[in-house]
């Protein structure tokens, strides 16, 4: 058997056996993630999986509601904010307390200067893991 026979046998055998490890339950796989921003006065959603709207309460605070709601509120969520200006602001997200919603089928975030105050941004990237 030739060498580049040998190493497309393998490939394929390596192929099979990742793809009989990692399945869609798997707890490394992102259950929901968005793409948004505070965008000339609107939310804009530029991608999406798994999340049905977002929505802005009051300046720099939002509610993501997912399509298909989680078992509970066990999940654990990751969120960035983009500097909506090119002097070098930093924005932050983050929850603000547990009193501020995280249940099964939604969770409110909030994005935030480096002061601490709330503040809008044109692009927040959430993703959500369980």
């Amino acid at each position: 058997m030739s060498l580049s026979a040998q190493l497309s046998a393998l490939a394929t055998r390596i192929g099979q056996e990742i793809k009989g490890l990692v399945r869609p339950e798997h707890p490394g796989i992102a259950r929901a993630w968005v793409n948004f921003g505070y965008v000339n006065g609107a939310i804009v959603v530029r991608a999406a999986y798994n999340v049905a709207s977002v929505r802005r309460l009051a300046k720099g605070r939002y509610r993501i509601v997912f399509e298909t709601p989680f078992p509970d509120a066990d999940y654990c969520w990751v969120a960035t904010g983009r500097s909506n200006i090119a002097t070098g602001t930093i924005r932050f997200a983050a929850a603000r307390s547990t009193t501020d919603g995280k249940t099964a089928d939604a969770l409110v975030l909030v994005c935030t200067s480096a002061a601490a105050s709330l503040a809008d941004t044109t692009e927040i990237n959430l993703v959500v893991y369980r």
